[in-house]
């Protein structure tokens, strides 16, 4: 019985080595075989960056002598195009309705004291969008009278320009006022009555500017006035009740919003904001 044991014990302690020496020889092959495929991954990495298949491009901006008079155009119609989209930013705040716009919804915003709701990108994207909406009859005009004559060469490059202005001037000298007009036109010592045909840009657009910004200061004013009759009546309730500590700020921000939104207040504002430049 007792050899019987001692070679049973000898058969288990020998399966015992022969596993472990299968796992050991497993594991061997398992680390050979990730270190090859890591190999393989790396050599077709390295290979793949040493001989790109698609050509690096080189930009550069070259000056050199034309040719001939339709390459010289070419480059002066390049370089008139790069300046107008400079200057599309200037144009866009100074020559449109966005002015007024952005002006008016900021004080809409600072009169509920809602702080920064709605986020100032919002206010900006609205103020884009309704300037699109207002400015669209006159970039129509544009396009039919300057634009398209000109891309199908019926016009020359000042034409299209003196045609592109007409509209936009014609916008300006509506929405500007009498008196801003008449300031820029005695600062730049214009002799003689002035026709509106006669009245340049550079009298146009900074009277057109100052227009904008006292219309929009108006309609600031008007908005103000409901949302401080909330603020005044709310102190005036704390201030009775003996509630000093409490901010009127806090307790009069839900009834501002109340109010605005039951008289439907962005339906009326814009409304407002889009017949004021008809």
């Amino acid at each position: 019985m007792q050899k019987t044991a001692a070679k049973r014990v000898i058969k288990i302690e020998t399966m015992k080595e022969n596993r472990h020496y299968k796992h050991k020889r497993h594991r061997k092959k398992t680390v050979f075989l990730v270190l090859t495929i890591l190999f393989v991954i790396l050599a077709t990495t390295v290979s793949v960056y040493a001989q790109p298949t698609l050509p690096i491009p080189r930009i550069g901006l070259n000056i050199e002598e034309a040719e001939n008079p339709q390459e010289m155009a070419t480059s002066i119609q390049i370089l008139f195009l790069l300046t107008i989209l400079s200057l599309a930013p200037a144009i866009l705040i100074m020559m449109t309705s966005f002015t007024r716009i952005i002006i008016v919804l900021s004080f809409l915003r600072n009169a509920i004291a809602t702080q920064q709701t709605p986020p100032t990108q919002v206010l900006i994207g609205l103020a884009l969008f309704l300037t699109f909406f207002t400015m669209a009859p006159i970039a129509a005009n544009i396009n039919e009278n300057a634009i398209q004559p000109y891309m199908q060469e019926e016009i020359s490059q000042p034409e299209a320009i003196s045609l592109a202005m007409e509209p936009i001037r014609e916008f300006m000298m509506r929405q500007t006022r009498e008196k801003d007009l008449a300031l820029f036109i005695e600062m730049s010592n214009v002799e003689g009555p002035v026709e509106v045909s006669d009245v340049s840009n550079i009298v146009l657009i900074p009277a057109f500017i100052i227009s904008e910004l006292k219309t929009a200061f108006q309609l600031g004013f008007v908005l103000f006035i409901p949302f401080i009759v909330i603020d005044m009546v709310v102190a005036s309730t704390l201030m009775s009740m003996g509630m000093m500590m409490l901010p009127p700020a806090m307790i009069s921000l839900p009834f501002k919003l109340l109010l605005f939104v039951m008289v439907d207040g962005w339906n009326v504002l814009i409304r407002s904001l889009i017949t004021s430049f008809r």
